[in-house]
């Protein structure tokens, strides 16, 4: 079994919020993973060293890997799609914005949730599989600029691993790594993963994101994700123990 990983936690109230039945309804949803087989896995990992425990510690590499900012920093998850092209313009035209604003001043901390989409996006699972190998070598930010940059010129391509492979050699990875993970194709249990949490409260498309715990939908101007972020810390403030909001400057 898997460790319960980074974004797990954090999604875990949103999870239980979607899952509770409303008074009138009912739902048949699946309940959430516990925390309890969490910590039973992890346990079970940590007794003896084994492929299984260097299997989890590059899933919690690649996990760790998609995280950037301040620790202590309000959340901002980007839930995303590489072959999206509404995920590109906002990736290419907020994004910065929003690190120039409130990552890189420690305000906010932004993490990037795999959501594929196959069914009108073939070529994306695999280069979210790509991004997390790259994760794993802390280089996600440079694989998702690069995806989202050649986008167009592999969106229809059959031959996508040639595509990523090349693209692989202009990041600063070991290739012999990246080209074990992509054959082994360990990540797809984060890429599901994260799937399968973001379907559970209640995402459909993409880009969606969550700010602080709240949820906005779509390529939005960099001017509404300024609006939800400023009330986002203001919230984060008034819920801090005296002395500060945590990332706060």
């Amino acid at each position: 079994m898997i460790r319960l990983l980074l974004l797990a936690s954090l999604l875990a109230p949103l999870v239980a919020d979607a899952q509770r039945p409303a008074p009138t309804t009912s739902t048949n949803r699946a309940p959430a993973s516990t925390s309890a087989s969490a910590s039973a896995s992890a346990s079970a990992s940590a007794s003896a060293p084994s492929p299984t425990a260097d299997r989890d510690a590059r899933l919690t590499r690649a996990d760790r890997g998609r995280v950037r900012g301040k620790s202590d920093a309000l959340w901002i998850v980007v839930i995303s799609d590489f072959q999206c092209p509404f995920c590109k313009k906002w990736h290419e035209e907020t994004l910065p914005q929003i690190e120039r604003d409130y990552v890189r001043t420690g305000k906010a901390q932004i993490a990037y949730m795999n959501f594929p989409i196959p069914s009108t996006h073939p070529n994306a699972p695999a280069t979210h599989e790509f991004a997390m190998c790259a994760a794993e070598q802390e280089q996600f930010w440079p694989a998702a600029d690069a995806l989202f940059r050649t986008q167009r010129s592999w969106g229809a391509r059959r031959d996508i691993r040639v595509v990523l492979d090349s693209l692989a050699r202009g990041i600063a990875l070991d290739q012999r790594r990246y080209a074990t993970c992509m054959d082994s194709r360990e990540m797809k249990v984060l890429v599901d993963a994260d799937y399968t949490r973001a379907t559970q409260i209640g995402v459909g498309s993409t880009p969606s994101f969550l700010i602080g715990g709240r949820p906005l939908v779509g390529a939005q101007p960099y001017e509404a994700f300024q609006r939800a972020i400023e009330a986002a810390l203001v919230e984060q403030a008034k819920a801090a123990p005296r002395g500060g909001a945590p990332g706060a400057r």
